[in-house]
């Protein structure tokens, strides 16, 4: 296996001048040199193809003992030197302060057909930055964030991407929920690609610590290998990277809002400079329609990074990231006028999201009206959300509306005459809508499909897969993992994952309870 190693973070960017692994405060630095801990006897249990063929690497390749080896941190490929990240950030609206890759080492950078693909392990041991924490990973929470980040990235939502899910063959203790009830797990490791791992929290840090000097430097080298096209560095180049900055991060969330993915921990930390979804945690998918849902249970009382408020959060965000580069440009103006093109930028783009997902593709004065009602119903009763969506695609003004979609309630039985009633006005005044409409019903059933998945990465399905790999069965890993590779396909084949919750996931860790740890 031959890898075109360029290394452009270490080489450009100043490193931690301390060797030595051991937790500390880094000053003056973008990252520290770190080797992954070697693992009693690391298993590869499954391979993206897909991302073999992006990064070049053969499929023969990926089968050696040394594709493993690599991949989970137990030999360092020639001429790489791995490393961890420096960054801080706002956890949960509050400055923590130096944060870092605590889990996670960059093996190495590399190129291939013109770009550039940074490849880094999840869960290959401790780092300067590991404060009390082990550095590792288990198996549950690294199955999640393998098959999630394939499954948004075929969704068509900007993601990182996973290349290998690997067993550490260690075991590792873990407090699920943060109970007092640690217990071992199985260890595994994940190796993550993505064009960057930056997040606000890089720019953060240096700010926060008056280090002008390297705040100019990281944002210099983001320009000039991220958003090539704002030429040199200038006040003007920095103003317009925030502003695309900004944009990215606000489409990125729009597509969150039209499939109902809840990332569950929007820390600042976690908000990649390229609007990309970063950091698979407590995240969770809308199952009953709720703005008000969040699945981290660390979030549960406060309730910060629900669904509804995840838009909110973005610019909350962009104000942090906003403070941390004002030191560059030095007028807070152009950054206020486009933290103002946010929120409008939002209204406009989440009332086209919604459009789009019901088929309106002409425009109404009552358009806003209509998608409010909408909202308003599906709350009255316990809906699936992905369900609701894609029956809607089959409604014409000849059929029953309410009959069409009453598979994606979860209790018909407790549907009131009043909530039908309320329906049946509704689809009322969608038919309405869509004689106003060009398209026939097909070509509107087709755009419909096009935006509203019909499979998506369900916790319990998550769990399943997690539950059936514990027991050293990993089918089903790749079953979901092949279904997710096609979410707005019919795929009868897989029919079944076309389903509400399942009852027993109602209350069940891993399902609807998660935390930071899963």
């Amino acid at each position: 296996m031959k890898l075109p190693i360029i290394e452009t973070f270490t080489r450009e960017l100043p490193a931690d001048s301390t060797l030595e692994n051991s937790r500390r405060q880094v000053f003056e630095a973008a990252f520290s040199y770190v080797n992954p801990k070697k693992t009693a006897a690391p298993k590869l249990i499954h391979v993206s193809e897909e991302m073999l063929s992006t990064l070049g690497i053969s499929k023969a390749d990926s089968r050696t003992s040394y594709f493993r080896d690599i991949f989970t941190g137990n030999e360092i490929y020639p001429n790489s030197k791995p490393y961890a990240m420096c960054y801080g950030g706002h956890q949960f609206g509050t400055w923590a302060g130096q944060l870092g890759d605590g889990r996670a080492i960059n093996l190495f950078e590399i190129e291939h057909q013109s770009k550039h693909w940074k490849l880094q392990l999840k869960g290959a041991g401790e780092t300067p930055y590991s404060r009390n924490a082990d550095g590792l990973a288990v198996l549950r929470s690294s199955i999640r964030e393998y098959l999630c980040s394939e499954a948004m990235f075929h969704l068509g939502i900007p993601t990182t991407r996973a290349l290998s899910l690997s067993l550490s063959g260690d075991k590792v203790l873990r407090d699920i929920m943060y109970d007092g009830n640690p217990a071992y797990e199985k260890g595994a490791i994940v190796c993550r690609v993505a064009e960057s791992f930056l997040r606000f929290g890089n720019y953060e840090i240096l700010a926060a610590r008056n280090d002008v000097k390297n705040l100019k430097i990281l944002v210099d080298y983001t320009l000039k290998h991220h958003f090539p096209h704002l030429k040199n560095p200038s006040k003007e180049s920095y103003i317009e990277f925030f502003r695309e900055v900004a944009e990215r991060t606000l489409s990125m969330i729009i597509h969150w809002q039209r499939v109902g993915f809840v990332h569950g921990v929007m820390n600042t930390d976690n908000m990649s400079i390229l609007g990309l979804t970063i950091d698979y945690g407590p995240y969770g998918w809308l199952e009953g329609f709720d703005f008000g849902w969040t699945p981290n249970t660390t979030d549960r009382q406060h309730k910060r990074y629900r669904y509804g408020n995840q838009p909110n959060i973005g610019l909350w965000n962009l104000y942090q990231l906003a403070n941390a580069l004002f030191p560059l440009i030095k007028e807070a103006a152009p950054l206020e006028t486009i933290l103002n093109e946010y929120k409008i930028n939002f209204e406009s783009q989440s009332l086209q999201m919604m459009k789009s997902k019901l088929g309106l593709f002409s425009s109404d004065e009552n358009d806003a009206k209509l998608i409010q009602n909408l909202e308003d119903i599906l709350q009255l009763t316990e809906t699936d959300m992905t369900i609701f969506f894609r029956l809607l695609s089959d409604f014409s003004s000849e059929k029953n509306g309410y009959e069409l979609i009453k598979e994606a309630f979860y209790n018909v039985e407790n549907i009131t005459e009043n909530i039908k009633s309320k329906w049946q006005n509704w689809f009322e005044m969608y038919a309405n809508y869509l004689k106003k409409e060009s398209l026939s019903v097909v070509e509107r059933k087709q755009k419909m499909n096009a935006v509203n998945p019909k499979y998506v990465l369900r916790n319990y399905m998550a769990q399943l897969a997690i539950d059936a790999a514990n027991l050293e069965n990993y089918s089903l890993i790749d079953e979901l993992f092949q279904l997710l590779k096609n979410p707005y396909d019919e795929q009868p084949t897989y029919q079944k994952w076309f389903a509400k919750r399942a009852d027993w996931a109602r209350d069940k860790v891993g399902c609807s309870m998660l935390s930071c740890s899963s």
